[in-house]
């Protein structure tokens, strides 16, 4: 990459891509839109008003909010004047928000909506001198400590800041540190990853290498912005000159892939194990005729697409084969997710491969790839020219991998965070003579494909002695349609349980079918039909497992895990220790002879 640092590729490719549309998001439930050339204009605006307002180069500026383009415009600005931004997640409670604020030292912080907003005004009240500027239009606010963000870049005679600017734009180097990310905190305190410039920039070469991202391209901005991997990939959009879309609520996220068509975007799996679990599910109750047209389109897609996505011939007669069933059947899936793509993309947790394959039957090649956020993201890759399903792909370029005596996955290469801010111990407990710890415990296959096996300390020591990954247990049972989230449980015991959140509106429509009678959540996952539906479901879906890994016992939840309990990331990661101890009671009980 000829670039010193990302704010120089932004100016770069504002001033290339002038009039093309840089960006949507949407005003009163209709899509409003920035050019290059309008997006680069908000960008030096608000520069000039962060200048104004006394950010120094090397400050930390915090952006608590959910995705919309005001981020965008607030990131690219904080880099421009040599700020360092610091993404905190929009659902973080008010004391996960404050350690984030204390630690990287924040003073200015951008926020969303009025629940961001309520969050802050209580931080500040306990003595922390936060300066805020707020996103969202037509709050009640401070003003002694807050203003509106078009105020903030109201800024009239910017002559003198743009000088600014560009001074302090021209003597960013390449190994300065852009953005600091907090880690989700499985096991403790979130630590500060400090990436810099160069680590990005590693990145975006990876993805040049094996993909074709073009200014005719337009990605679906869905996953937090605060997570590296979304953070990633918008800069690589922008660099491509492709056009980007802001989705404030992932939860509208098929709604609007169906609206706006997206040609390459990335996600977690479990977009895909939803769309999986519906589709899988409406064959239940399809008719003999349908089921069977569905089973053939989906061999005959297999067949098809393997050769096809692989550059091999198809042959005539499979060609016609795959043309009819396409038409019946595979078109309809690829309408879900608003039509055909370049590719899509997975990472921060397992796919299962049975899901990866139904998508390519399909016509839709999720790339799947591994990463941490220490490692800005990426370390291995599947891509359109080399997948093997099942595996996270083979290594990204310039990057080392090596499998220690216990299993664990070390990295080096220029993708490898400075450090953790504020934490030396943490940071030389990480990175030891250049390979970083990630945790994980993988291996490569024959033809030098990774595969994860699961978190170091995640694994479930059985009292017999057994090792079993949780993981793999959870992503193979969780990706059915009638449940939520699962934690499988064992250590130390002597065999696997398990505790369940059902898809309770999956599950309601299931149970008015079967005239089951309940008055709440309650009532229905301990009524015996309910419980045998699952154990049905869980058996079903355990068929691979080890029948030492198999779940012998389940108990129902009637509540989601959630982030303000203290029971899952803002990345949804399982906070295994924590939820070990909230329901230990009721774990034990499974355990209890009667």
């Amino acid at each position: 990459m000829n670039y010193d640092h990302i704010g120089q590729m932004i100016t770069i490719k504002i001033a290339e891509y002038g009039d093309n549309l840089a960006l949507r998001y949407k005003v009163n439930n209709c899509w409003a839109t920035l050019t290059y050339r309008e997006f680069g204009e908000q960008i030096r605006r608000l520069a000039c008003g962060m200048i104004k307002a006394g950010v120094k180069k090397g400050d930390s500026v915090g952006i608590f909010s959910a995705n919309r383009y005001e981020w965008a415009v607030t990131d690219f600005a904080c880099i421009l004047v040599g700020a360092i931004s610091v993404p905190i997640y929009a659902t973080n409670t008010k004391e996960q928000a404050q350690f984030i604020i204390n630690d990287a030292r924040i003073k200015l912080i951008f926020a969303g909506n009025d629940i961001q907003y309520q969050n802050l005004a209580a931080i500040r009240s306990e003595g922390i001198p936060l300066q805020v500027v707020i996103y969202e239009t037509g709050l009640q606010i401070d003003t002694s400590f807050t203003t509106p963000f078009s105020n903030f870049m109201n800024v009239e005679d910017q002559s003198e800041y743009i000088s600014e600017m560009n001074h302090r734009s021209g003597q960013i180097k390449i190994d300065d540190v852009t953005t600091i990310i907090y880690t989700s905190g499985t096991t403790g305190n979130p630590k500060g990853v400090m990436l810099s410039h160069g680590n990005l920039f590693h990145q975006f070469e990876a993805v040049d290498a094996n993909f074709n991202v073009t200014s005719a391209d337009t990605s679906l901005c869905f996953l937090p912005l605060s997570h590296v991997y979304e953070r990633m990939w918008s800069y690589y959009v922008y660099l491509k000159g492709a056009t980007h879309t802001y989705l404030e609520d992932p939860k509208k996220v098929i709604e609007t892939m169906q609206e706006i068509k997206p040609t390459a975007m990335v996600s977690v799996p479990r977009l895909y194990e939803k769309i999986y679990a519906s589709v899988m599910n409406s064959q239940e109750n399809a008719s003999g005729l349908k089921k069977f047209l569905f089973n053939r389109a989906i061999v005959v897609g297999t067949q098809y697409n393997n050769r096809s996505f692989r550059n091999q011939p198809t042959g005539l007669g499979l060609s016609i084969k795959h043309k009819f069933y396409d038409l019946l059947v595979l078109s309809k899936v690829r309408a879900a997710v608003g039509g055909k793509k370049n590719f899509f993309s997975a990472g921060g947790a397992p796919l299962e491969k049975t899901i990866e394959e139904f998508f390519l039957a399909c016509g839709l090649l999720i790339c799947q790839g591994y990463g941490l956020t220490e490692t800005s993201p990426m370390v291995s890759y599947n891509t359109p020219n080399n997948f093997k399903f099942g595996t996270v792909g083979k290594l990204v370029p310039n990057c080392e991998v090596r499998i220690a005596n216990n299993g664990e996955i070390q990295v080096k290469g220029p993708q490898v965070m400075k450090g953790y801010f504020n934490n030396k111990a943490a940071t030389a407990e990480a990175i030891v003579d250049g390979w970083f710890n990630t945790g994980d415990i993988g291996e490569f296959d024959e033809d030098g494909y990774l595969k994860i096996t699961d978190r170091i300390k995640d694994l479930i020591i059985t009292s017999g002695g057994k090792n079993i990954a949780p993981l793999n247990i959870e992503t193979l049972v969780g990706k059915d349609f009638y449940i939520e989230q699962i934690i499988a449980i064992g250590d130390k015991r002597n065999f696997i349980s398990a505790l369940v959140v059902p898809a309770f509106e999956s599950l309601e429509a299931w149970a008015h079918k079967k005239k089951i009678q309940f008055q709440n959540n309650e009532e229905l996952i301990n009524h015996p039909h309910v419980i045998d539906f699952f154990r049905e479901r869980i058996d079903h879906h355990s068929q691979k497992l080890a029948q030492y890994e198999t779940i012998k016992k389940f108990k129902l939840l009637s509540k989601p895990f959630t982030m303000e309990a203290g029971e899952i990331t803002p990345t949804l990661k399982l906070k295994r220790k924590q939820i070990n101890e909230k329901f230990k009671a009721l774990i034990d009980s499974m355990y209890q002879k009667h």
